[in-house]
């Protein structure tokens, strides 16, 4: 038996779970497009984080048993076990974003897996990232270990100073600081008029989609469809949004199908919009994209919270708003085929944060630190202060700082550990999820 062969057979019922976690997670949409799926789990096996990144149903089916669960329940309460979560918070889940302000802002993004839980869940796989990303740059575990206590050391103390009263801040161009500072300058430098040109062409004066590059031309029943799903979405717009009615005339409307890491298989649909002036450069693209079942909801019991979503389109709007100050203002839900659609804006101010560059300990640690603060930020935006959604009928900072107390130390301590425990889980996973994979062993791919 060759060495490459082992990982998986060395752990027969670990690659049993993983089987069986993806079949509840993927099964259905990889039946409709495994071809979706083979570049998904392509990208899945380029690392160990990149597993990590798409296997989020698995990182809640480990943390809800042992002996990952035993980590974060000294902090979980009536009232910390029920709050506003990402759901699906890792490094590489914060950039930018040009809010309903005009400002651009670092942040949190992508809130696909949102949900109402414990706020620990999101701590906790965020410092698991900060394990597999430190590993992936050769870094020691003791230097590990202080990125992660970093981490937690600023959320704890951002958590007590919202509780305590101070205000809530926003990292934008006028008080980020370093590679957060850079983002949002790269971020600023991109235009509308470039991601026009990427994805449209002018055709008799007049812009459209362009051919190609993943797109796909839609009949006219389905073209119907999707304008009638554009029509009901218009009404969950925030009223500022829909004064001037002429920005939302409709230019042409293209397929798309979902292949990247988190929305493989989920069915799309572009559509271009004429903007707020007359001027070719000022058309905005927007997307109808199928909203998925949050990989966390099925380890939360509560009906009422299920129950409160009228589908999973309207939970990720509702839970992004919740969670993230002055969103995107063209944020809205739909309808399409009895499947619940998010719908928002293909940003030209999107900047992902680069972590490539970033290889020094201390320009790390400088970072892991503005991330604990803006994870804490999020946290504390989503309660009954804030959030007006009922959900989450308290003052978030104020539980989770109870519940924190002055063990701060054993909180950084607790997620230091499970970051190294659940790290090295995640790196034998991996290579398990590469046997399963090349060995043809993951039904339905073909």
């Amino acid at each position: 038996m060759s060495q490459q062969q082992n990982a998986a057979q060395r752990e027969p019922e670990r690659a049993e779970t993983i089987l069986r976690v993806f079949d509840t997670a993927f099964g259905r949409l990889l039946a409709e497009d495994p071809a979706a799926f083979r570049v998904k789990f392509r990208k899945m096996a380029a690392s160990a984080f990149a597993f990590y990144r798409g296997t989020a149903g698995l990182y809640y089916a480990d943390l809800t048993t042992a002996p990952f669960q035993q980590y974060g329940a000294p902090y979980l309460d009536e009232r910390t076990s029920r709050v506003w979560i990402h759901g699906d918070l890792h490094a590489e889940n914060f950039g930018t974003y040009l809010n309903s302000e005009g400002r651009l802002v670092f942040n949190v993004n992508d809130f696909d897996e949102a949900y109402v839980g414990a706020f620990t869940w999101d701590v906790q796989r965020l410092a698991a990232s900060l394990a597999l990303l430190g590993y992936a740059k050769a870094l020691s575990d003791r230097t590990i270990s202080e990125l992660v206590r970093t981490f937690a050391s600023a959320y704890r103390a951002r958590i007590g100073a919202l509780a305590a009263g101070d205000p809530a801040e926003a990292y934008t161009l006028d008080t980020a600081e370093g590679p957060l500072l850079e983002t949002l300058r790269r971020a600023r430098l991109q235009t509308r008029v470039a991601l026009l040109e990427q994805d449209t062409v002018i055709d008799g004066y007049e812009r459209r989609f362009r051919s190609g590059g993943g797109t796909i031309p839609l009949d006219q029943d389905t073209r119907d469809e999707v304008l009638t799903a554009f029509e009901q979405y218009l009404a969950t717009l925030p009223p500022a949004s829909r004064t001037r009615p002429e920005a939302l005339r409709v230019k042409d409307v293209v397929g798309r199908r979902g292949i990247g890491i988190g929305s493989a298989g989920l069915p799309s649909y572009n559509v271009l919009l004429e903007g707020h002036t007359d001027a070719l450069e000022n058309d905005v693209i927007i997307y109808l994209k199928q909203g998925q079942t949050p990989a966390v909801s099925q380890y939360v019991a509560d009906p009422a919270i299920r129950e409160f979503f009228v589908h999973e389109g309207h939970r990720t709007v509702i839970s992004q708003r919740a969670l993230q100050a002055h969103s995107d203002p063209w944020l809205g839900w739909t309808t399409f085929r009895d499947q619940g659609m998010l719908v928002a804006e293909v940003s030209p101010y999107s900047s992902d944060l680069d972590w490539s560059d970033l290889t020094e300990p201390a320009d790390l640690l400088d970072v892991v630190s503005h991330l604990g603060r803006a994870t804490a930020g999020m946290h504390a935006a989503a309660d009954a202060s804030s959030s007006g959604h009922g959900l989450v009928p308290f003052s978030t900072e104020h539980a989770i700082d109870r519940a924190i107390g002055e063990q701060g130390a054993d909180f950084a301590g607790m997620l230091v550990e499970f970051a190294h425990a659940y790290g090295d889980r995640a790196r034998r996973d991996h290579q398990i999820f590469v046997d399963l994979f090349r060995n043809g062993s993951i039904p339905g791919l073909g």
